[in-house]
């Protein structure tokens, strides 16, 4: 595991002016439940994949305020000396439960939980939602682009492009959990074991005195894993018939090239139809050059002749929408034992939270193994496992599903318990692989790019009580 950075103070400023607020006010000890979810699947998407939960869980392993921190925060001249002594002596004790990197989610669940004093679990907000948010959106958009490549390889080449050190490092690895083959980042090869991949930058076939004399020589060096960058100059009347030259010569184990720049279907057809005619079949081709799942599909479609993929800016970005909007709710407090529920009244209905300490189900069609609905209950509610079971749309009572024949899957596991941590993180290769099985029992509907069909989550009889008896007191009012 990677020892992660003290990243206590990477918060808005607020979540400490609240905090010595609370102080202040007595209610240190009152404990509050936050929920973490999203309200809308970017590029208008059927689903999203959970990631980043591990930097949450190393985040939350290392919160301490150093000598330093307290400085700082004495040096506003806003925080009273008891606050300060408070978080001096700072220690974690909430309960968190979190859905499992590498699970599709969707819209209005809970993905982390959190219960525990409200100063704590207000604190952590900024760094839960930057870290999931971060994640989240690009194993969500690594996940389309290889589901467009068909089984293709597609390699994560983002890293010059990131926004800072920390995305390149982060969205390689998220890249990983959607599905990519390997990264170009080295650092994230060092760090989790995700393999590096690359061969030559343009610069390399201009160092040397003809194209020739570049890719000989870097066949030389690298003869187990010889693939050749052919559009520096011009990719059929020089690149490919060069590569093929020295391939002949030179005899590789494994060999290919790649195509940076051009009419991907219109040049890799020529090139595969040149390297086959000179007895090259087991010569791969690997596209780059400003790639998404669209472009991927449509080249697919034309007929393009490609063995892999490199993408980069719009992968590492997510540039088609690069915000995730998760967000991070007070659902209830506790009162001498007691859960209150709480709400977000909001014009926008879409805004509008679901109430209360909440368990979060997953529910399976028998035959098929495909994913019907999540359905949000009280905590300790169960759903039972029988024909006939009706689930509720959060927004209209009248609005009903009617289940049958299913079994059902909780998706909300403990992370911490009381400030300890009581979960293990998979390691990377597990979690990319639950990620590929996950998927699969989505329904084709569900995970095409265009208007897909809309997953169900709704609400238990008595969730929907809850939260209709609380609006209904609010406009009461």
């Amino acid at each position: 595991m990677v020892k992660e950075k003290n990243l206590t103070m990477l918060t808005d400023f607020y979540e400490l002016t609240m905090a010595n607020g609370y102080f202040k006010s007595g209610l240190t000890d009152d404990i509050a439940y936050f929920d973490l979810f999203f309200r809308r699947v970017p590029d208008n998407g059927g689903y999203a994949i959970m990631a980043g939960l591990e930097q949450v869980i190393n985040y939350l392993d290392e919160l301490e305020f150093t000598d330093e921190d307290i400085d700082y925060l004495r040096s506003k001249g806003i925080f009273s000396e008891e606050f300060l002594d408070y978080l001096s002596n700072f220690h974690f004790e909430c309960d968190v439960w979190a859905i499992p990197e590498g699970t599709p989610i969707f819209p209005h669940e809970p993905i982390i939980t959190v219960r525990g004093p409200v100063i704590q679990a207000q604190f952590i907000e900024t760094m839960l939602l930057l870290t999931i948010n971060h994640q989240s959106l690009i194993a969500t958009k690594a996940s389309r682009i290889c589901r467009a490549a068909q089984g293709r390889a597609v390699m994560e080449f983002g890293s010059r492009r990131a926004h800072g050190a920390s995305a390149a490092n982060y969205g390689a690895r998220a890249a990983y959990i959607g599905g990519c083959s390997g990264t170009a980042c080295t650092i994230t090869d060092r760090d989790y074991h995700i393999p590096a991949l690359g061969t030559m930058a343009h610069s390399w076939v201009q160092m040397f005195p003809s194209e020739y004399d570049a890719f000989r020589k870097y066949a030389e060096i690298y003869p187990d894993n010889c693939v050749l960058l052919v559009d520096t100059y011009n990719v059929l009347k020089s690149g490919v018939p060069t590569a093929i030259r020295v391939f002949k010569e030179m005899k590789p184990k494994s060999m290919g090239i790649r195509i940076d720049s051009g009419d991907i279907a219109y040049l890799t057809k020529r090139a595969r139809k040149m390297l086959d005619e000179a007895g090259l079949q087991d010569c791969t081709i690997t596209i780059s050059n400003s790639l998404d799942e669209y472009l991927i599909r449509d080249v697919i479609m034309e007929g393009a002749q490609i063995d892999s993929f490199g993408v980069g800016e719009r992968l590492i970005t997510a540039s088609s929408e690069p915000v995730f909007g998760g967000v991070y709710k007070l659902s209830a407090l506790e009162v001498n034992g007691k859960i209150i529920p709480k709400i977000k009244i909001s014009e926008n209905v879409e805004k509008i939270t679901n109430p209360g300490f909440k368990s979060l189900y997953r529910l399976y069609d028998k035959e098929s193994d495909k994913a019907l609905a999540d359905v949000l209950t009280l905590h300790g509610e169960t759903i039972p496992e029988k024909d006939g079971y009706v689930i509720f749309d959060p927004n209209a009572v009248w609005k009903k599903k009617t289940l049958n024949n299913f079994y059902v899957r909780e998706l909300l596991v403990p992370i911490f318990k009381k400030g300890k941590r009581v979960y293990d993180s998979p390691d990377i290769q597990t979690i990319r692989q639950y990620c590929a099985d996950q998927i699969e029992t989505l329904w084709e509907e569900t995970l095409r790019f265009e208007n897909p069909q809309t997953y169900y989550v709704d609400l238990s009889q008595k969730l929907w009580n809850v939260k209709n008896e609380l609006i209904e007191e609010h406009n009461a009012k």
